[in-house]
C-alpha cells in the first residue's frame, strides 16, 4: 500500500442505529451518486466493496460521495471493526483497481426511482398507520441517500412527531430503500391554523 493511503483521514460518526456507522473519508470515493452492497457477489470487482465485505461482521455496505456506510450483524464494538473498515478502505484507494465496478455503477438506482420506491412504502405501509392518528407524511424529494419528508395533520407540530419519525418512519423508509441513509423532516412544526390537536 502506497503511503499516500496510509495518511487517508477516516472519521466514524454512530448513527441512532448502533448496528450502523458512518465513516467519512478525507477524498472522494463514488462522487457519481450512492452504491449499496450487500453480499460478495455484488462487491465482486469492486476493490473498496470487496475488501469491505470481506470483513467479518459486516452486513452491507452503502458508498455515497465521501461517505461509507457500514452495518453490522455481530457485537464487534464499533472501535474494533472501524480499524479493519480503516484499513479496508486504505487498502481498496492504494490498490490502484477501480473502488466501484463501472458494471455495477450503471445497476444502481437514480433518485427518481428511488422516490417511487419511497412513494409506494410510503403509501402501502406508513401513511395508513398514520392516518389512523389524524396525519400524514408527503415525500419532498430524494436528494443523495438522503430522504426529506414534511409532516401534516396530527402529525405537524405534535411533539412525538420527532421520535416517530426517527424510531418508527425512518426504519420502515431504510429497510424497504437500502439505497437510502436517513429521512429528514423538513415540516415548519409551528405553521398551520392548527398544527396539533388542542
Amino acid at each position: 500500500m502506497s503511503s499516500d493511503a496510509q495518511s487517508i483521514r477516516i472519521t466514524g460518526e454512530p448513527t441512532m442505529d448502533p448496528q450502523v456507522c458512518k465513516f467519512q473519508v478525507d477524498q472522494p470515493l463514488y462522487p457519481e451518486g450512492s452504491v449499496t452492497c450487500n453480499d460478495n457477489d455484488t462487491a465482486r470487482g469492486s476493490a473498496l466493496l470487496e475488501g469491505l465485505m470481506a470483513i467479518d461482521g459486516v452486513r452491507e455496505v452503502l458508498v455515497y460521495g465521501n461517505l461509507v456506510t457500514v452495518a453490522k450483524n455481530s457485537d464487534q464494538p464499533w472501535p474494533v471493526l472501524g480499524k479493519q473498515v480503516g484499513a479496508a478502505i486504505r487498502s481498496a484507494i492504494g490498490s490502484g483497481k477501480p473502488l466501484i465496478s463501472e458494471e455495477l455503477k450503471t445497476r444502481q438506482p437514480s433518485e427518481e426511482e428511488l422516490m417511487r420506491k419511497v412513494e409506494q412504502v410510503m403509501e402501502e405501509e406508513i401513511n395508513p398507520y398514520v392516518h389512523g392518528h389524524g396525519g400524514h407524511i408527503n415525500v419532498v424529494e430524494v436528494k443523495g441517500t438522503t430522504l426529506y419528508v414534511e409532516l401534516s395533520g396530527g402529525c405537524q407540530g405534535c411533539a412525538s412527531a420527532k421520535h416517530t419519525l426517527k424510531q418508527g418512519i425512518e426504519g420502515i423508509v431504510l429497510s424497504r430503500v437500502p439505497q437510502l441513509t436517513e429521512v429528514v423532516d423538513v415540516t415548519d412544526h409551528t405553521a398551520g391554523v392548527d398544527p396539533y390537536y388542542h
